[in-house]
């Protein structure tokens, strides 16, 4: 499929016009669950972090902020936004949801709707801007000792429909959508991949996935 840039790609080509004297601070918002604010990792290790750090240069400075819980579903993280009163002034928006919809047995028709609010919303706080906004896909977690003893390759199946969902409204609204997915499914060979609670990733994981991300974008220029 086509991938689209995303807003730091165009920020950094027109900040590398610029003189050193001049900095430029990038506001970034990362929406999510327990995989966007790292559950099981420390702070410096969640992909948003790792993300910003890769971006940054002497002339631009990445400002994260996170509206992301472990444990939220769709609805949650809609209630989170409201909460926060986040404003409609960010440079950069990632969303990465449905993982706790697949896990809790929420019916699809949840997520199909509420994904469908999130997207929009995520284009609403990076100023309508579509290019500025892009959808990480959901890791399998079946590919993990806890996925191995508690689950079936339901979960890959389910997980599957998710993302074959997210990624097509993504390409509907044309919005990056990154799959990190196949990167997941390495968990059970590469035990460095999973955090120490045997069900989330690694820090080294989410390195991973930084990699694809940033893949992705250099295939957009």
């Amino acid at each position: 499929m086509k991938y689209y840039s995303i807003a730091f790609v165009a920020l950094l080509i027109s900040i590398a016009g610029c003189t050193s004297a001049q900095h430029k601070s990038i506001q970034y918002l990362a929406l999510g669950d327990s995989y966007t604010i790292g559950e099981a990792v420390n702070e410096e290790e969640r992909w948003p972090m790792q993300l910003a750090n890769r971006l940054e240069t002497a002339d631009l400075d990445i400002q994260n902020t996170f509206i992301a819980t472990s444990g939220w579903r769709t609805d949650d993280l809609i209630r989170g936004i409201e909460s926060a009163s986040a404003k409609s002034d960010y440079d950069m928006v990632s969303l990465l949801i449905g993982a706790n919809n697949q896990f809790q047995k929420r019916d699809f028709l949840q997520y199909d709707k509420e994904f469908d609010q999130l997207l929009a919303k995520a284009i609403e706080l990076a100023r309508g801007d579509t290019a500025a906004v892009f959808v990480v896909s959901i890791p399998d977690y079946y590919y993990t000792p806890f996925g191995q003893a508690r689950g079936t390759a339901l979960i890959s199946e389910e997980l599957n429909a998710y993302n074959s969902y997210a990624e097509a409204k993504c390409l509907e609204w044309g919005v990056s959508f990154v799959n990190i997915t196949p990167i997941s499914e390495q968990g059970i060979l590469n035990p460095e991949l999973v955090a120490k609670d045997g069900l989330h990733p690694s820090g080294q994981q989410y390195s991973l996935w930084v990699d694809q991300i940033l893949k992705e974008v250099e295939l957009a220029k």
